[in-house]
């Protein structure tokens, strides 16, 4: 199976839009979204819509969550804030509905998806866990590897004879042993904060065992437009380039 992994597209419909491309050119099988689909972008609702539209199963992120438990809205700066405000009048109510009933982690066969932090948390970052914690996440885990977003950034976290190796991950092929245990940070879609500006996920080749790190052009100075023009924060945009 190929499987497409993907993260944090916040609204930024013409880099989802050329992953998608990819995605099929690549003839990925399944596709996986894990979260934070919303805040930051100026297009919510058509992302939403293109995520239905190709039955891409998905997990809640920080952004949904902050639909529906309005406490949470304390823990983000208030650019994120004020993003996440505008993007939710953006939305129609059937997006919200369907945002609110999405579960915080997913899995499937030997995988588990979530958003920040396995095994189910969506505000976790992984930069947060100590090298302690991780061994415990690893030894309590079933699953040969978990994949993460939240961080907009590309990290591979191995876990072998009860060592936790930590490892970037840039564009191309990366093999996998199957006698190990991976967390996975898979990157943004809409916004990466890793130096390179292009949309970043993951296809993975359960047959043989690798893991390829995709990095898709898109037209930035597009969105960047589109983000002023809807009243969303600058520095959203900026943070494009």
């Amino acid at each position: 199976m190929r499987l497409a992994i993907l993260s944090d597209i916040h609204g930024n419909l013409d880099a989802f839009k050329n992953v998608l491309k990819d995605m099929e050119d690549l003839k990925a099988d399944r596709a996986v979204c894990l979260g934070d689909m919303i805040g930051y972008g100026p297009q919510p609702e058509e992302s939403i819509k293109l995520i239905r539209e190709h039955s891409i199963s998905c997990v809640k992120g920080n952004h949904e969550m902050a639909l529906t438990e309005p406490l949470l809205q304390r823990w983000f700066n208030p650019a994120a804030l004020e993003s996440i405000n505008k993007s939710i009048t953006m939305l129609s109510n059937k997006s919200i509905s369907y945002l609110s009933q999405l579960q915080s982690s997913l899995v499937i066969d030997k995988f588990r998806f979530v958003h920040g932090c396995p095994p189910d948390s969506y505000l976790l970052y992984l930069f947060q866990i100590s090298e302690n914690k991780l061994k415990r996440i690893f030894q309590e885990s079933g699953e040969w590897i978990s994949f993460v977003g939240h961080t907009h950034d590309l990290r591979l976290i191995t876990f072998m004879k009860q060592s936790v190796i930590y490892k970037p991950l840039h564009h191309g092929i990366v093999h996998l042993d199957p006698e190990a245990k991976y967390i996975i940070n898979i990157g943004s879609v809409g916004q990466p904060r890793d130096g390179n500006n292009t949309a970043k996920y993951v296809i993975l080749d359960t047959n043989a065992c690798t893991l390829d790190v995709r990095y898709v052009p898109y037209d930035v100075s597009l969105v960047y437009n589109k983000i002023i023009a809807a009243g969303l924060p600058r520095v959203h945009a900026e943070r494009l380039l």
